[in-house]
Parts: C-alpha cells; sequence; structure tokens
C-alpha cells in the first residue's frame, strides 16, 4: 500500500511527521523517530495518489501544529486502524475515544477494550502506539492517579507537559 511521510518543525515541540496511507493516517513521528524518517526521505515523481497522499499528510501536519498550540481539540481525519494488531487496535480505539482534557487509567481502558484483566498488557500496547497526539496516550494514567509512563520524547515531563495543554494551561504552549 503505497505511503507518504512528511515532517515539520513545531516550535516548542520539535520535529513532528506524519505517515499516511489512502486509509489514512498510520504513524505520528516525534523525536527520534521523525530524526530517522527525515534522514530517510528523498524526491519522488509525483502521481496522483502521491499527491493526494502529500495533501492529506500536510492536512494532518496543520491539525497536529493546531492542537500543539491549544486551537484544536480533536482529530477529524481517518485513521489507518487496520495498520494495527486485532489487541492493540482494539485497546488504541478505546484510547481514543477518550475525551479531550479527561483521562482515563489502564484499567479502564482494559475494560473499554473488551479485557478487564489485562491493564499490564494494555500498558505496553499504549506505549508501542505510532500515533500519540493523535491517539491520546498520554491521557492513560496509573490506577493511583499518577502519570504512570510515557514512551514519548521526553518521557513524563512531556506527558505532563500535553495534559496541562488540554487543561488550559499557558505556559503548556510555550
Amino acid at each position: 500500500m503505497p505511503r507518504y511521510t512528511a515532517l515539520i518543525d513545531v516550535p516548542g515541540w520539535g520535529q513532528i511527521g506524519v505517515t499516511v496511507t489512502v486509509k489514512g493516517l498510520a504513524a505520528v513521528l516525534w523525536g527520534e523517530s521523525a530524526t530517522r524518517a527525515r534522514r530517510g526521505l528523498s524526491g519522488k515523481a509525483d502521481t496522483p495518489t502521491t499527491a493526494a497522499l502529500r495533501c492529506s499528510a500536510n492536512r494532518w501536519l496543520v491539525h497536529l501544529q493546531e492542537y500543539l498550540s491549544g486551537h484544536r481539540r480533536h482529530f477529524p481525519m481517518e485513521i489507518a486502524w487496520e495498520t494495527l494488531p486485532p489487541f492493540q487496535r482494539q485497546v488504541l480505539q478505546a484510547v481514543a475515544a477518550i475525551p479531550y482534557a479527561e483521562t482515563r487509567t489502564y484499567g479502564q481502558i482494559a475494560a473499554a477494550s473488551g479485557h478487564p484483566r489485562a491493564a499490564r498488557a494494555v500498558g505496553q500496547a499504549v506505549a508501542r502506539n505510532p500515533m500519540p497526539l493523535v491517539i491520546p496516550c498520554h491521557r492513560v494514567v496509573a490506577a493511583n492517579g499518577s502519570l504512570g509512563g510515557y514512551s514519548g520524547p521526553g518521557g513524563l515531563a512531556t506527558k505532563a507537559r500535553l495534559l496541562a495543554l488540554e487543561q488550559g494551561a499557558p505556559e503548556a504552549t510555550q
């Protein structure tokens, strides 16, 4: 299936990228994954498919910039769910349903995804989320209310910053 990857620099957040297919978003690249993607990009001849994918990628990048500047609460475009293994897809679909500025525990996500006794496996599926920010794994917290983990760039400090952004804290967008 054809894929297209595009990257931008987002002030205050670093390099962000996306990989899209004709089915929708397949990956959000951030931190080291964006750096690796930039090294692998090369000019390719446009076809009608790559032109459409480029347009989709650019729209995703605008949406991500808007989100990170505090001006977007949801992402209205398609996600390529079929690129994920079934268990991870179920988990990440439950994570995607968490409303803006709210959190859920790993146990709540396990129950919502149909696997009520699999909170640890849910944690592993969330840690391998290929579409951070869009599928808001930063909204998943530990049962005791602590942040739990965050495998994105900057670790828990970034998770706290994203949660603060969603709560409207002005320092979160700086």
